[in-house]
This record gives C-alpha cells, sequence and structure tokens, in this order.
C-alpha cells in the first residue's frame, strides 16, 4: 500500500513538471493575450501576483493583467491594499491544493482573503456602497489590485482598523471563530491545545478563547516566540521542540483537554486525539506536517500518510470523543453555509469594536516579496499574521535580510469577557 501511494505521488510530481514546462514556455504570450484581448474589461492594465508553475518560492511573479469591468448583478469591485498569505497558498504553490472546484493549476493567481475600497457596485447590492473599506474572502484570485467578487463575501471594516489587519481577519478569525464556537462549542471553564500558537491562527485562537470565561490555552511554539503568545493570552505555552506537548499538558491537566485544534496530521492527529478528555473534540484543520522547504517532499508526505490514526466508531463511542474536520475553503455555495459565515464575520467585527480581538501582524511585504514572505512562514520566523500590500514598494536590502516591514501597533491584549 505504502509503495502504491510513493508512486502516486512520484506520478503527480512528473506531471507537475510537465505542466510547469508547457505552460512556464507561454506565460509571457499568456498575459499578453489577456491584456489585449479581454472581454468584457475595463480596458485598462493593472497588476497582479502570479503562480508561474508548480515549485519553488520563484514561481511567484507581479505581472500585467486586465483590469475587471464593471461588477454584474450582486457583484462589487474592490481597489486591493492588503491581502493575507496562508499555509493553503504555500500548498498550492507545490502542487499539494485542492479546492471545491478542483486543482489549482498554474498559470493562476493565489489568494484568498484581501481588504481594499469598494469602487463599483454591481445591480442589486444594497449591503455595500463606492467608497466602503471593507474585507473580502474568496477561494484564491484576490492578489490583484483589482477584484470583483459576490457582496456577500466582502464586509464592512470597523473604523480604527487598518488595512493589514483586515487582511487578517477573513481566514485566520474565520476558521478560529467556527471551530471554536460551531464545531467545539467552547463554553465556560473548558481548555483547549492550540499549536503553532504564534501563527495567525494561534492567535486568533486564543483571542477567542479568552472570549468565553475561565478557558484555559495550551499553546504550542519555539521558546523565543513564548513571550509575545502569553501577551497574547496563552497560560500555558509548550517548546514543541524541546519538550514532549502531551506529557507537558498531563503535569498540568492530567486529564487532558476538552479540544484539541490540529493544523499539523500525521502523528500529531493520534496524540491530540489520546489527550481529550470525555466529550472531548479533536478539530483537524491543515496538514503542516506535510511540508518541508521549498520543494514538495515526498517522503514527508508519505511518513504524514503513513502516520495517520484510524478512528473506529465503536472505540469512539464508549471513549466519548469526537473527531472533525474543518476547511474554510470548501465551506460555500449554499446559502446556509454563506449565511454562516456573514454571521460570524458580523461577530468578529463587534468583537473588534468592543476590544476583546486585535490582529496581530507580524510584517508587511509587497507582492514582489512574495517569495520570500513565503520562505519567512516555511522556516516558521512569524509572530502573528504575515501581510502583502500593493502599497508598500520593493525593497532589496529588505529582500535580502529575508524581512518585510514589520509592524509595531502596541498589540495590547485584547480585552476578557
Amino acid at each position: 500500500m505504502v509503495l502504491h501511494f510513493c508512486r502516486n505521488l512520484v506520478r503527480a510530481a512528473k506531471l507537475d513538471v510537465r505542466i510547469f514546462q508547457k505552460n512556464s514556455s507561454f506565460i509571457s504570450d499568456h498575459r499578453l493575450i489577456s491584456v489585449t484581448m479581454a472581454t468584457g474589461g475595463s480596458g485598462k492594465v493593472m497588476k497582479e501576483c502570479m503562480l508561474t508553475g508548480f515549485g519553488g518560492y520563484h514561481k511567484l511573479k507581479v505581472v500585467d493583467a486586465p483590469k475587471p469591468g464593471s461588477p454584474g448583478d450582486g457583484q462589487v469591485l474592490i481597489k486591493v491594499v492588503a491581502s493575507g498569505i496562508n499555509f493553503a497558498e504555500l500548498h498550492a504553490r507545490q502542487g499539494m491544493y485542492k479546492s471545491k472546484d478542483g486543482k489549482v493549476t498554474p498559470p493562476c493567481v493565489l489568494g484568498m482573503e484581501a481588504s481594499g475600497t469598494v469602487e463599483e457596485v454591481g445591480k442589486g447590492v444594497e449591503t455595500l456602497q463606492v467608497g466602503d473599506r471593507v474585507f473580502c474572502i474568496n477561494m484564491f484570485e484576490l492578489w490583484k489590485e483589482y477584484v470583483v467578487i459576490p457582496a456577500s463575501r466582502a464586509f464592512v471594516m470597523p473604523d480604527g482598523m487598518s488595512f493589514e489587519e483586515a487582511a487578517s481577519i477573513p481566514v485566520n478569525y474565520l476558521t478560529a471563530y467556527l471551530m471554536l464556537f460551531d464545531f467545539g462549542n467552547l463554553r465556560k471553564n473548558k481548555s483547549v491545545l492550540c499549536h503553532m500558537a504564534a501563527g495567525g491562527v494561534g492567535f486568533a485562537v486564543t483571542q477567542l478563547c479568552k472570549t468565553v470565561e475561565n478557558v484555559t490555552v495550551f499553546g504550542t511554539s519555539s521558546e523565543h516566540k513564548h513571550k509575545a503568545i502569553q501577551a497574547n493570552g496563552v497560560d500555558h505555552p509548550i517548546d514543541y521542540r524541546t519538550k514532549d506537548y502531551v506529557e507537558e499538558v498531563r503535569k498540568i491537566s492530567p486529564n487532558g483537554v476538552d479540544i484539541v485544534l490540529d493544523p499539523l496530521c500525521g502523528a500529531d492527529t493520534k496524540k491530540g486525539y489520546d489527550l481529550l478528555k470525555p466529550m472531548g473534540k479533536l478539530i483537524i484543520f491543515g496538514a503542516a506536517n506535510g511540508m518541508t522547504g521549498e520543494h514538495k517532499s515526498f517522503t514527508n508526505l508519505a511518513s504524514m500518510w503513513w502516520s495517520l490514526p484510524t478512528f473506529k466508531p465503536l472505540s469512539m463511542m464508549t471513549s466519548n470523543k469526537s473527531v472533525a474536520g474543518f476547511h474554510l475553503g470548501y465551506l460555500s455555495g449554499d446559502d446556509e453555509s454563506e449565511a454562516m459565515i456573514t454571521d460570524a464575520a458580523a461577530d468578529l467585527v463587534r468583537m473588534y469594536k468592543e476590544g476583546l480581538i486585535k490582529p496581530h501582524v507580524d510584517s508587511v511585504w509587497s507582492f514582489e516579496q512574495a517569495g520570500d514572505a513565503m520562505k519567512y512562514i516555511a522556516d516558521r520566523k512569524n509572530v502573528g499574521k504575515v501581510v502583502l500590500s500593493w502599497e508598500k514598494k520593493d525593497d532589496t536590502e529588505e529582500k535580502k535580510e529575508g524581512g518585510g516591514e514589520k509592524k509595531d501597533e502596541g498589540n495590547e491584549k485584547p480585552g476578557v469577557l
């Protein structure tokens, strides 16, 4: 079985190479044709950050593209200022991401979240108007200077929120909110284990946990990030590189925890399940263990796959434990799911206004630095959210140093209910 799985991985890699070789030789012609022959466009040119092929960080290029024309019914045209980077984009660059509509295939534009200003609204749009500052979410295609999306996927920013903060809200905070409050049914006096507590989702999870009375948060991260995650609300930081987090949790809570949020997958999924108290919930929402370095590792993927546990319904029943999977990108397409996202976004805006949550922006990079920003995340250097901005110019020296513009917004600890 393992041999069959590895053979399939090799075939997929060869296919990715052929796709890239075919597409890359025509990439310039493709963009020229798109700019000069786009139908229904504005006749103007904009910039977009394109994934030219699967592979390394250099596969991301800023290119010219046709600016979208007027929005259709129920749509809005947004001038984008900033966009967030998530592990979804890192996986997509390596050819490891499958969207709801199929595999992401270059040449294409990534970006699942953005913030900016509404420039034009289509017929039937009543929730937004020209000039509104908004954040938005979409299944990719948002790493552009201008985007046309359904109005239902754009939300008005509260006063005082920066565009960089707004670009940090959609994926991270919606993911954290829906996992904790819908799947997790988080209530007072519960405990949560949050892996990668210094990342964008980790910061969001911790802040949202602290809106509920007496919730204990265990957070894993490198030791040098402990001060930051403690300031954000983590009660018990654990250095996963030097300590066994299972042992560290049980030293403090012998019976384990009520909720485990698992963005890692593989062997850590089994550990998380075993850490659950009766009536506990394991929520899997990522596969960070499958990513090592710049390029796809077949050995690492096979190892992660091989170490995945098998959950047996009868055993789960007698253990009084549950396992759930969450993928924000697949939670769309029907009225009920759209309403769930809209309601969650509205509640997050309320929490921001009340000082209960505040995105922690680690750094801001130009779109020309998108590859360097991805490497920064892959190397686990970020504390909080990494953001791309069309307003930030490329800086050669910063690229050499491997860092974007660091944000210092105070990052006060959010209030607690």
